[in-house]
């Protein structure tokens, strides 16, 4: 499946501020990281799975270039769905529901199994999204929104987790022999501790299927 580069979120408007009645909350973990990236998001109860995709997208910190997909089992039918970006060329290799005609609701629910955020097939990052519950959003907060969480997003294109590790023990070694190419490569700085779910700024979901489908 060929990769595909969509537009990464500082090229996009905010996400819409209208503030919903519910919102569900999920904790979302990085695979392979230690110690581990993770973010706690909450998003509004008509998301869509493409929506639920930059709003990921946005709390990690990743910048869309690649694509991407859900691993999700239906709470009522039990059966094991794909959704993403189906591959027109090639539609039968690896089926997948288009994430933008496909609401969260009937995916989660308290219980459920833990879903699959798989971005960047050649990277193979792989994140664990566990749902944590409904409520009723708050006035004075607006959605989608991250809560809380721990660790810098690692670079795009950096190798997958075996290429991050190798990258943050270049970057903190001075004598390493790769240590000037990589930090001039991630612009100068990397810390990997560095993230502040306050500063996090979510995209308009809309703008960016735009963006990356609309001709």
């Amino acid at each position: 499946m060929n990769q595909r580069r969509l537009p990464g979120p500082t090229t996009q408007r905010r996400a819409s501020r209208r503030r919903p009645r519910d919102i569900h909350q999920f904790l979302v973990v990085l695979c392979n990281t230690d110690p581990l990236v993770w973010r706690r998001i909450a998003v509004p109860t008509t998301y869509t799975f493409w929506d639920l995709h930059v709003a990921i997208q946005d709390a990690m910190g990743w910048l869309d270039y690649h694509l991407h997909e859900f691993t999700v089992v239906h709470q009522k039918r039990g059966t094991l769905t794909r959704i993403g970006i189906p591959d027109d060329d090639f539609p039968e290799e690896r089926p997948q529901l288009p994430g933008w005609k496909v609401k969260i609701e009937g995916y989660f629910a308290e219980g459920s199994p833990p879903a699959v955020y798989w971005y960047d097939f050649g990277d193979d990052w792989q994140h664990v999204v566990i749902y944590e519950g409904i409520s009723t959003a708050a006035p004075s907060e607006r959605y989608p929104r991250c809560v809380a969480g721990a660790r810098k997003c690692p670079p795009e294109d950096c190798g997958g987790t075996d290429g991050y590790a190798n990258f943050l023990e270049a970057i903190a070694d001075p004598r390493h022999p790769e240590h000037a190419e990589n930090l001039v490569w991630v612009g100068g700085h990397y810390d990997p501790d560095d993230f502040d779910p306050a500063a996090v700024v979510f995209d308009d979901p809309r703008e960016r299927w735009k963006h990356a489908f609309e001709k």
